[in-house]
C-alpha cells in the first residue's frame, strides 16, 4: 500500500508529551467520571500512564495493534483485542492513544468498543473525526517523532533540508 511520503518532521520531546497529556487529562477530566483506560499499545502507553494519574484512575488494560514498521504503514494486526477486560462497549471507559493517523487503528478499536471515549494527544485530517477529544492537530505528511523512538543528534537548518531535496 503506498502512503504519501513525509515531507516534513515533527519532533516531541519528554518534557511536551508529558506537557500535552496532561492537558488532554485537563480536557477529559469533566468528561467523566471513568470507570477506567484502555490503552493503545505501543504508543498510548505514556500519555494513558499520565493520564491515568491525573485523573486518578486505576483501572488500565491494552488494545495491542501493530500496523507500522517504522514509517511504513501495513494491514493492522490486533495482537490482543478486550478479551478478559471489563469494558464491555465501553460505556464509561478511555481509550488513549498518542495518535489518529490514517484511522486504521481507530476503526478497528472503535469496533471492539463502540461506546468507549476516545481521545488522543495528536490527530491527522484523516484520522481526527474518528476521535472525540484530542490536543494538537499535525498535518497529513507529517511524521511524529515520539520521544521513545529518538534520540538527540546533529539537524541540518530548514532552509538547507529544502535546498537539497
Amino acid at each position: 500500500m503506498a502512503e504519501a511520503p513525509f515531507n516534513k518532521h515533527f519532533p516531541v520531546s519528554w518534557e511536551e508529551m508529558h506537557r500535552n497529556a496532561k492537558a488532554l487529562a485537563w480536557r477529559l477530566i469533566d468528561k467523566g467520571p471513568w470507570k477506567g483506560i484502555i490503552a493503545i499499545t505501543r504508543g498510548g502507553l505514556v500519555p494513558a500512564a499520565i493520564i491515568a494519574r491525573e485523573l486518578e484512575i486505576r483501572m488500565i488494560d491494552t488494545v495491542c495493534v501493530s500496523s507500522y514498521d517504522h514509517q511504513n504503514q501495513r494491514e493492522a494486526m490486533v495482537l490482543k483485542g478486550t478479551e478478559g477486560s471489563n469494558a464491555g462497549d465501553g460505556e464509561g471507559w478511555l481509550i488513549i492513544d498518542d495518535l489518529v493517523d490514517t484511522g486504521k487503528t481507530a476503526v478497528i478499536v472503535r469496533k471492539m468498543l463502540p461506546k468507549a471515549h476516545f481521545a488522543t494527544v495528536y490527530a491527522k485530517p484523516a484520522g481526527r473525526p474518528l476521535v472525540d477529544t484530542f490536543i494538537t492537530e499535525v498535518s497529513q505528511d507529517t511524521w511524529i517523532h515520539f520521544p521513545w523512538d529518538i534520540e538527540l543528534q546533529f539537524s541540518q537548518p530548514i532552509a538547507k533540508q529544502r535546498n537539497n531535496g
